[in-house]
């Protein structure tokens, strides 16, 4: 996998020191989230290179963007990002976990715009990289632990967005309703026209409502990608 810069229209993402290196995931949710709601505070739980982040900086006029991430290289690398960026001086990463972080401060800070593209078991098996294994697998942060805690974090009108597989939607949508929180929009994610649904970008809100629910296809054939989805992405990538 890749360890070069990530050049992107407006930043750069250097990723050498980051277990997970950039993807379609991350990329996908920093551009489809909402900021209808004029976020003034955004939080990005797993900060990873700290690509949501920096997506978010880059579309929103939020005054504090800060981003969470246990991994040590990680976590440093988010930093050089987010200092190198135009906007570092509305990020801040802190490095800790996120139960912690949730204790710490679901008394003092509340948040407009919680997201996350959480660990998740994409195998049944473990790589044997550690630091790769703790970015990617689901013991690291458990789905219930995430809703719950952003939960606590979220204001009264805020909304928590997050990218997992389709296969997890529904025990998300679960779980999400027993900390009061309700899904708003869903988008289900297809490679191509005859392939599975592989992905769900869930927005969860507080209020009960009607669920928005969508489809959106990347390719049509191989880099050969779908109008919607060039029209989602065509801020950030450079060939877009």
């Amino acid at each position: 996998m890749s360890q070069k810069p990530f050049k992107f229209k407006q930043f750069t993402i250097n990723q050498d020191r980051c277990a997970m290196k950039i993807g379609t995931d991350g990329v996908l949710l920093g551009a489809w989230t909402s900021l209808e709601h004029s976020p003034e505070t955004i939080l990005d739980i797993g900060a990873g290179t700290g690509i949501i982040a920096l997506m978010l900086a880059q579309r929103s006029e939020a005054f504090q963007i800060d981003a969470l991430e246990i991994e040590e290289n990680a976590y440093e690398q988010a930093v050089e990002n987010f200092e190198a960026s135009d906007w570092g001086d509305r990020l801040f990463c802190y490095h800790a976990g996120f139960d912690e972080f949730v204790e710490e401060m679901q008394d003092e800070e509340k948040y407009d715009l919680i997201i996350s593209n959480p660990p998740f078991h994409s195998e049944d098996y473990k790589s044997g990289n550690d630091h790769r294994d703790k970015a990617r697998f689901a013991d690291a942060l458990p789905l219930t632990e995430l809703i719950e805690g952003a939960s606590l974090l979220l204001s009264e009108n805020g909304n928590f967005d997050i990218i997992i597989p389709y296969s997890e939607e529904e025990k998300a949508v679960q779980i999400a309703k027993n900390f009061g929180l309700f899904p708003r929009k869903i988008t289900r994610i297809k490679g191509t026209e005859d392939t599975p649904v592989k992905r769900s970008l869930i927005s969860f809100h507080s209020g009960k409502t009607e669920t928005e629910i969508d489809e959106l296809i990347i390719e049509i054939s191989r880099h050969n990608y779908t109008e919607k989805y060039k029209a989602l992405v065509k801020d950030f990538y450079l060939k877009l």
